[in-house]
């Protein structure tokens, strides 16, 4: 790694799915990934619209040194999304 990607914590590396679950008739993807040495929260909210299947990306400020923490993180703030937006997630 070289010296500015160790200063400036390189560029994030893209989020790849873990686990899934299901809420409310919606599909959660936790998609967590390294930033700066830390696991961003993230993932994909999606549920099956007029036959075709639409997904809502989302990634927020939070992150954690644990990727199992990360996981759970990305599950409960989707959880807070839906239960927020209600039938307007995803569009």
């Amino acid at each position: 790694m070289s010296f500015l990607s160790k200063l400036f914590g390189g560029a994030p590396k893209k989020p790849e799915p873990s686990k899934t679950q299901e809420y409310k008739g919606f599909l959660i993807t936790a998609a967590p990934f390294i930033d700066r040495e830390r696991w961003q929260i993230a993932g994909v909210i999606a549920r099956e619209v007029d036959g075709a299947m639409k997904e809502e990306p989302f990634i927020r400020a939070d992150s954690t040194s644990s990727l199992d923490d990360a996981v759970e993180m990305s599950f409960f703030k989707a959880r807070q999304i839906i239960d927020q937006r209600g039938a307007e997630t995803p569009k």
